[in-house]
């Protein structure tokens, strides 16, 4: 069978927003607010790579696509369809048929539903978690990345949640430097951005990466493009290095990251 590109949904259940890491410890009152449960229904794209179906005991890596403010479900045009998510990064590649090295990982692309409120951690990690629970991944090659609001995303999630994530690379994005710099130590990390972006300003990667390499990350790659825009992330999708580059790493044991 060729590997295929499809709808699925996904139903995550998570903690609301009050349990950041750094909320105060809550009275009696707040804990049952706390202790909510919240449900969050994500449409998302499926790709299962040639050779899925034949192998049953065969793990797959996989990647995690977060994409732009522009392919939300709410975003103008949209209104849902799922499949706006195939405008840009690897669901666009595999979408027209790709000779690249993506179409051997299994790759997830969530649908955010807000472009107003972006991609929530707290959201993602179930999400991930039923990801894994569904299809075989091989849960120690599991790579995150994503461009403009995704690129944002990737920093937090991964920054919020490093134990899940083998190698991230995020495009045309920022962070919070001083939270990515205690989480990320270990993390290899290859971030790419246009040196004349004008949506998102090249200085807010140079930021991320200048931290965490001061926090003695020494497996961070930077690219950056000269005279490119914000759309960065046709030329690095379209790099087969990339996708080589996330299969040389893998998640050792009890979530360290090992080479």
């Amino acid at each position: 069978m060729r590997g295929r590109l499809a709808f699925a949904l996904a139903t995550c259940v998570c903690l609301p927003l009050l349990a950041a890491d750094n909320a105060p410890t809550p009275g009696k009152q707040e804990q049952q607010q706390f202790e909510k449960q919240i449900t969050i229904k994500l449409d998302y794209l499926l790709y299962l790579p040639d050779g899925y179906d034949k192998d049953q005991d065969k793990k797959w890596p996989l990647i995690v696509f977060l994409h732009g403010s522009g392919e939300s479900a709410d975003a103008r045009g949209v209104n849902g369809n799922v499949n706006a998510v195939t405008k840009h990064g690897p669901p666009e590649f595999l979408a027209k048929g790709t000779d690249l090295p993506v179409k051997n990982f299994i790759v997830v692309s969530p649908q955010c539903p807000s472009q107003r409120v972006g991609w929530q951690p707290d959201a993602l990690n179930p999400f991930l978690d039923e990801i894994e629970a569904k299809y075989r991944v091989d849960k120690d090659h599991i790579y995150l990345t994503g461009l403009s609001m995704g690129g944002y995303g990737t920093w937090a999630w991964a920054s919020r949640f490093p134990q899940r994530f083998a190698a991230i690379a995020p495009m045309s994005g920022g962070g919070e430097p001083r939270r990515a710099a205690r989480a990320l130590a270990h993390m290899p990390i290859w971030d790419f951005h246009g040196e004349a972006d004008p949506v998102v300003p090249v200085s807010q990667s140079e930021e991320m990466v200048e931290a965490i390499q001061k926090a003695g990350n020494t497996e961070v790659k930077f690219t950056k493009y000269p005279g490119v825009g914000h759309d960065c992330w046709s030329q690095a999708y379209g790099n087969p290095e990339l996708y080589e580059w996330f299969l040389q790493h893998k998640r050792g044991p009890r979530g360290r990251r090992q080479r």
